[in-house]
């Protein structure tokens, strides 16, 4: 396999990890989650209080046919009740979900984004992810969850991200400096830019630049979660989408879009308090380039 960039994206200077842990790593940028960042996130978890990051979903009935909407304004979650049980009757669910909804928190698998036809570390896309499942950079890469010392930043402190802001590496330091924290290798980053899910016409939200991927390369970010991600294209021509073109596919850094960060905004600046032991326990179901998640902040 081969595990050299493209020359496009090495002329470009792209932050890449291919290679770097073997041509068949699955877990990415999750090995910088050595024993020591465990023991450094599970000393923050000091009074058992835990927060949800993950977005409430109120499922809908099966009613829109064998596929489940992928819409913005549709459930990512489609129910159906059936009876079961005799001769004690019970009641059970039948779901059908779509898991990289932009209403639903969920974690991308290292084969969920294709760049130049491969996958993370370099592995043709079509060896990759078949119409039978993806059999490699596949969900089951997270089946033992993740466990690791959680920072916020919180770049909303003072109030939303103006319309359209680039986020940058000065932005993300500042944010520390304020706070408080430093992320090291190995850490979760987690970012809160003060917007809603659903996007307002007209209106760009902000996202991160590639300048700001570099710099969770150079600090070794092992995960990233937030309510920030790819958005307006504009904000970087030279490189849209760089958590999605380039953390995911190149970096291999895991993301859990879609996260819900206003109620550990709010503890943190309570308990005046940055750093929170996080938690991801994904279902072992195996094979898919994504899975919902209920990521827990521990304080």
């Amino acid at each position: 396999m081969d595990t050299q960039l493209t020359e496009t994206d090495a002329s470009q200077g792209l932050p890449s990890n291919w290679g770097r842990w073997g041509e068949d790593d699955e877990r990415g940028t999750l090995n910088l989650i050595t024993g020591e960042a465990r023991t450094r996130g599970a000393a923050e978890a000091r009074t058992g209080r835990t927060v949800s990051l993950a977005l409430p979903i109120r499922p809908t009935p099966v009613i829109s046919g064998p596929f489940a909407p992928s819409t913005q304004d549709a459930s990512p979650v489609q129910q159906m009740m059936i009876y079961v049980g005799s001769p004690a009757p019970a009641t059970a669910d039948v779901m059908l979900v779509t898991n990289h909804h932009p209403r639903s928190t969920h974690l991308d698998a290292l084969g969920h984004t294709v760049r130049d036809g491969r996958v993370y570390p370099g592995r043709p896309v079509d060896e990759a992810v078949t119409p039978a499942g993806a059999r490699h950079g596949s969900t089951a890469a997270y089946a033992a969850g993740i466990a690791t010392r959680g920072i916020l930043l919180d770049l909303a402190a003072d109030g939303p991200l103006p319309s359209g802001h680039a986020v940058t590496s000065r932005d993300l330091e500042a944010a520390e400096e304020h706070q408080g924290v430093r992320l090291e290798s190995g850490d979760a980053l987690v970012v809160r830019c003060g917007w809603p899910m659903t996007p307002i016409p007209g209106r760009p939200m902000p996202g991160m630049s590639l300048d700001a991927v570099r710099w969770m390369h150079r600090r070794g970010a092992a995960l990233y979660a937030g309510d920030i991600g790819d958005a307006h294209p504009d904000l970087d021509p030279a490189c849209p989408s760089p958590l999605h073109r380039v953390a995911l596919p190149l970096m291999g850094l895991p993301l859990i879009d879609a996260a819900e960060v206003d109620d550990l905004a709010a503890v943190c600046a309570e308990l005046g308090r940055y750093a929170f032991l996080l938690t991801v326990a994904p279902p072992r179901i195996h094979g898919l380039t994504g899975v919902p998640v209920n990521p827990l902040a521990i304080f």
